[in-house]
């Protein structure tokens, strides 16, 4: 079933989200849906499930121009969305899951009648998941894999995935969309999936639309394009070059952590990490599932977790995240959920990318008042240089977008001398322009002499920027490879808790 939007347009207020956007989706095809974040992705798989109504434009549904109100109109077209997050109740069995997702779901269940026909209804799908299990139970992979089973079994004939791998090892990415795609050759299946990972797109997509700004800036067969051809759509050009150039052998060590003990957020979940050792001149990977320790282990490392044993040291001395101790010893740190972790809300730009300097004098000395004029001065050179997006300089910090706080923190932490960088999910909310820029800085740091420890979900990211690559699985540090000879699979595997 074949689906197409013809001239969609979405404007709320003066702002248009989504201008003139013309895309086709061919029957039975597997086709990708890249973009910026702010360029229109999510607005126009929203119109096309109802939850928007397009200000101007039309959609067509198998050749026939359909009207789509709201999303239980999508589903009568046979229209799903697999959203990026689980819609699974956790306590439930994947087939009682299943079972109630239905709009006829009688008030009293005869379950061998159900077991039955979903015994049947697997037996017609090219991957299974145990449905006796409880949603809770299941890996990551399975919790996908349901939910793609879920709008199957529901009838839908198109089906739109938002970001489906976001939270997958590479192996559970590539088995799902791999199932996906076997899905779509048969016929049964016509699928849109958006998603930011070229190399997903070149394994697994028939065609490609970009979307830049709200407007639709190209696309055609995948087999046609290279990952060039489509950033060059997505930024309007060529896209910046990447100086990721490694600079000479390692120094000595910077950063040691041992016998660290402490529990996750959970209180459930130990983290143990013994014997970690970041050196001057390198960048060292964290790759990890969401979920397995990496957001408690940045908390440790800015004093925001206690431990119950053990010790970190920077440069050979103890280190408790003091601010003292961090000025004395130049460590910087870009945590996860700048706005929380790494800001005072309320207070302004200005004031925010003071932080670090509000209490120096030029000479390094200690100043005892504030010059507003040099902070101001200076925060408009970071806003610039960082390409920060604010209506003042006076504005609460909190009232800028989760992309450009993460700008403004970054410019702040990234300027000025730096032994120890302390890094988590540096370009999440970044537009596609900018991570190049950032990723940049970053080895830039490393090639000054830095010691850098990259916590990072993106592992293209990791294998792209570490010279060692670490994986995280269940709160420890459970496999370690040097980058040149890094291997997806095994790094997958220890990733999932397989190896």
């Amino acid at each position: 079933m074949g689906v197409e939007t013809v001239g969609l347009t979405m404007r709320f207020g003066s702002f248009t989200a989504l201008d003139d956007v013309s895309i086709r989706v061919r029957p039975g095809s597997f086709h990708a849906l890249l973009g910026e974040n702010g360029a229109g992705k999510s607005t126009l798989v929203k119109c096309m499930m109802g939850f928007y109504h397009a200000t101007a434009g039309a959609m067509m549904v198998a050749d026939k121009e359909v009207d789509v109100p709201d999303p239980k109109a999508a589903h009568a077209l046979g229209l799903g969305m697999v959203y990026q997050h689980f819609t699974l109740v956790p306590a439930l069995t994947a087939a009682e899951n299943l079972v109630i997702s239905r709009d006829d779901t009688p008030g009293i269940i005869d379950w061998r009648k159900e077991h039955a026909a979903l015994s049947d209804f697997m037996d017609r799908m090219p991957f299974t998941v145990p449905l006796d299990q409880p949603v809770s139970r299941l890996a990551a992979g399975e919790k996908q894999k349901l939910e793609i089973l879920k709008q199957l079994y529901l009838g839908r004939r198109f089906l739109i995935l938002d970001e489906p791998t976001s939270v997958l090892t590479p192996a559970e990415a590539d088995e799902v969309l791999g199932h996906v795609r076997q899905l779509t050759e048969s016929g049964a299946l016509t699928v849109l999936m958006i998603s930011h990972k070229f190399r997903e797109v070149t394994a697994f997509a028939d065609d490609v639309s970009v979307l830049r700004r709200g407007r639709h800036a190209g696309g055609g067969r995948v087999a046609d394009l290279s990952h060039d051809d489509m950033a060059a759509m997505m930024v309007g050009g060529q896209p910046p070059a990447r100086d990721v150039d490694r600079a000479g052998e390692r120094g000595a060590p910077v950063l040691q952590l041992s016998g660290i003990n402490a529990l996750d957020r959970s209180g459930l979940l130990p983290i143990r990490i013994d014997g970690l050792t970041v050196h001057s001149g390198e960048i060292v990977g964290i790759a990890g599932v969401s979920g397995n320790g990496q957001m408690e282990l940045m908390e440790i490392l800015t004093g925001q977790r206690p431990v119950s044993d053990g010790r970190i040291e920077v440069a050979g001395a103890p280190f408790h995240a003091t601010r003292g101790e961090a000025q004395a010893h130049r460590v910087r740190c870009l945590p996860e959920e700048p706005l929380r972790n790494a800001c005072a809300p309320r207070m302004s730009v200005a004031e925010n990318l003071a932080f670090r300097t509000f209490d120096t004098a030029p000479d390094d000395g200690k100043r005892f008042w504030l010059d507003r004029k040099a902070m101001r001065q200076r925060a408009a050179e970071l806003v610039a240089g960082f390409q920060v997006k604010t209506a003042s300089l006076d504005s609460p910090i909190q009232t800028l977008s989760g992309g450009n706080v993460q700008r403004a923190v970054l410019g702040r932490e990234l300027t000025g001398d730096v032994d120890l960088l302390l890094v988590s999910n540096p370009c999440f909310g970044l537009d596609f322009s900018a991570v190049a820029a950032i990723r940049s800085r970053i080895v830039a740091a490393r090639n000054a002499g830095a010691a850098v420890l990259l916590l990072s979900e993106d592992l293209d990211e990791i294998l792209e920027l570490s010279d060692r690559v670490l994986v995280m699985s269940e709160g420890s540090i459970v496999h370690e490879t040097p980058a040149a000879e890094a291997d997806i699979a095994v790094i997958g595997q220890h990733m999932a808790g397989h190896a």
